[in-house]
């Protein structure tokens, strides 16, 4: 549609019809994102608040269909990208994130380890580096001051403001790991997120036993390294049932997910119902009804 025709559109958002009013606001959701700057365009010349509030409304919209839409597509390809899922799911509070940026600040702390690590070194001391830079130089860590906080759960806050969840924390370890070729995976332990150095010896189509696993890290406790028993010891002290997926990796879809679900609880303990109720909607992509 060209502009002339979409600026018509948006003239008519004002219109005292109700019925054409909403017409047009469907009309205009549809057009999807290529009709934002024109909307914004619209927003900035009135001082009419109602007029401006339909406008903010059909924008919100129109990016939470595009965030839900990416994410859709995301999985259905495989969610082969950690990254791409991730930023997908800020974008449903940052709609203008840049991915580029967030590959920066990750090539920026990948970088500065790759300096350090060399094939020489055992996986354990690959770890105690990665350890160093993340924790230690780059001051990552975990949020004792506001655990429920949405922020945690954003990868740009979280590269912003060094503070994260569990989940969030083992994504960027996850992606500068994978920079640096090293075989870090995540594992979807009950109420904590932990990650998995696996075994590169073991053949990818052989990997369905705990043998490829040579040890466990908590990136939300600065990277402390855990064998089988202290996995086997925490979930008896939770009283959880051990099962085989809580000592295994899981898919990139597992981890989006979760993260989605904790983004979920947090806006529900923070006060905002409305926006929890939302990103239910984005968990219908992992668990349909």
């Amino acid at each position: 549609m060209e502009k002339k025709d979409i600026r018509a559109l948006i003239h008519l958002l004002d219109d005292p019809d109700t019925e054409i009013s909403d017409v047009v606001t469907g009309n205009l959701r549809e057009l999807g994102t290529d009709v934002i700057p024109e909307l914004e365009s619209a927003w900035e010349r009135t001082v009419d608040q109602d007029y401006q509030q339909k406008i903010e409304n059909i924008i919100r919209d129109i990016q939470f269909r595009n965030v839900k839409k990416n994410l859709e597509e995301w999985k259905e390809s495989g969610a082969t990208d950690l990254l791409e899922g991730a930023c997908w799911l800020a974008r449903y509070r940052y709609p203008d994130l840049d991915t580029n940026d967030i590959k920066k600040e990750i090539q920026k702390i990948s970088g500065d380890i790759w300096l350090e690590i060399n094939n020489k070194l055992t996986a354990l001391e690959k770890v105690r580096i990665i350890n160093h830079f993340i924790f230690d130089v780059h001051k990552f860590s975990k949020n004792n001051k506001n655990i429920f906080s949405p922020r945690n759960s954003y990868i740009n806050l979280v590269l912003e403001g060094k503070k994260g969840s569990p989940v969030s924390l083992a994504i960027i370890y996850m992606l500068v790991a994978k920079r640096l070729d090293l075989p870090i995976m995540g594992v979807n332990l009950p109420k904590i997120f932990i990650l998995a150095y696996m075994d590169q010896k073991v053949s990818f189509l052989k990997r369905n036993t705990l043998k490829e696993v040579l040890f466990y890290i908590n990136p939300y406790q600065r990277g402390a390294v855990l064998g089988k028993r202290e996995i086997d010891q925490y979930l008896a002290q939770q009283k959880i049932e051990p099962h085989k997926s809580f000592y295994q990796p899981c898919t990139n879809e597992a981890i989006i997910e979760r993260l989605l679900h904790n983004l979920v609880y947090s806006y529900e303990k923070s006060g905002f119902p409305d926006k929890s109720k939302e990103l239910h909607e984005l968990l219908k992509i992992f668990k349909p009804a």
